[in-house]
């Protein structure tokens, strides 16, 4: 890179021509003034020439000495200003740039995947304003690394669990250890099935996370979709032995969603309360009008839920009880989906207990009385 084009010498540069044209125009502005000053009365009333044989007048020696003195002491004066500006210009130009520099470094090692990188300005102006926004920068492509390097993680970890499920009663039968049989058959299908789902939620989840999953909301009633979803999933509950409760007010406002989208999300809520809620438990649906939205509320009477634990439910392959075994819970997929088409809806959806033993409840709330129709892209 060309030294004259970096930013150092540019404020450099600019400084010592600012200098340069105020000395010649101080210059020039003291030899006119001085030469208008101590002219001869006559020509400066006249504005007539003195004439080439014509003596000066007396006081001509003491006007061009004072002018000599001046010139003298505004030469001075310049070089000495030149100096100082010189040596603040490299001073100023020095602060600016240095810091420039490690930004542009530290910048240039997160491109590279340091993004445990900071930088440290200990001034109080624009640059430490960047530096700061730099550093919030690093946090947060830090933070998406871990996420990511744990997503690639729990993903092999997944995929592996029915794999190796699969592949040991593959070898079992092939060394004839196991019988083949209903029993093994059904196993190597359930392990399979499990590994089919797991690949087709991470599949939905990053159609989700791009954008390319569209919600069609229209009007309709939630107690048509709640009926569909709980005939769905009753066997289940009595496969459970689980009571299934749907609580829904006569005088509900129709809701604007997608149903099929809609059905996704209560599927994916009550499937998460099946596998918390043990033998003769109770799962509720309920809903409740609020201004302009409806709150669906699925509730159980499972196993609850740590306070710790509340604000990562939605976060992808998250488990409140680290020690259980994949095949007892599952994916850690279904609750992101829920959130992100809840979202793409223009609602919220949360989780609330009062801890261990105490049961779980997961509220959402779904825009009501809408009458045009849109189409919103999931986000």
């Amino acid at each position: 890179m060309n030294v004259l084009r970096t930013l150092r010498w540019k404020l450099f540069i600019s400084h010592l021509l600012i200098i340069v044209i105020a000395v010649v125009v101080l210059l020039l502005t003291a030899r006119f003034l001085a030469s208008t000053s101590f002219a001869p009365p006559d020509a400066t009333l006249s504005g007539q020439p003195l004439a080439l044989d014509e003596a000066p007048p007396a006081h001509a020696p003491n006007a061009a000495a004072f002018q000599s003195i001046l010139e003298q002491s505004l030469l001075v004066a310049a070089f000495a200003a030149l100096g100082a500006a010189v040596i603040v210009s490299l001073f100023v130009s020095h602060r600016i740039v240095q810091p420039l520099q490690v930004i542009s470094q530290v910048s240039r090692r997160m491109a590279q995947g340091s993004y445990h990188e900071r930088t440290v300005l200990p001034s109080d102006d624009e640059l430490a304003e960047l530096s700061r926004s730099i550093n919030q920068l690093a946090e947060a492509l830090e933070h998406t690394e871990r996420r990511r390097m744990a997503l690639i993680a729990d993903v092999a970890h997944e995929l592996r669990t029915p794999l190796t499920t699969i592949e040991g009663y593959m070898e079992g039968l092939l060394d004839g250890m196991i019988q083949p049989g209903p029993r093994t058959y059904s196993l190597v299908l359930r392990e399979s099935a499990r590994l089919q789902r797991l690949v087709n939620e991470l599949a939905l989840l990053s159609r989700i996370e791009a954008g390319e999953i569209q919600v069609r909301p229209r009007m309709l009633a939630l107690a048509d979709v709640v009926t569909a979803v709980s005939e769905q999933i009753m066997p289940l509950c009595e496969a459970q032995h689980l009571r299934l409760v749907v609580d829904l007010p006569r005088d509900l406002p129709p809701i604007w969603a997608d149903p099929d989208r809609l059905s996704q999300i209560l599927l994916n809520l009550l499937g998460n309360a099946l596998r918390y809620t043990p033998v003769g438990g109770t799962i509720t649906i309920s809903a409740r009008p609020l201004e302009g939205a409806v709150q669906i509320t699925v509730r159980d009477t499972g196993i609850g839920i740590a306070p710790e634990h509340l604000p990562h439910l939605f976060e992808r392959f998250y488990r409140v009880d680290k020690s259980r075994t994949r095949s007892s819970g599952g994916t850690g997929i279904g609750l992101t989906i829920a959130r992100h088409l809840v979202h793409a809806h223009g609602g919220e959806i949360w989780a609330e207990s009062d801890g261990p033993g105490t049961g779980a409840a997961f509220h959402l709330t779904l825009p009501a009385l809408v009458t045009d129709d849109v189409l919103v892209t999931v986000a």
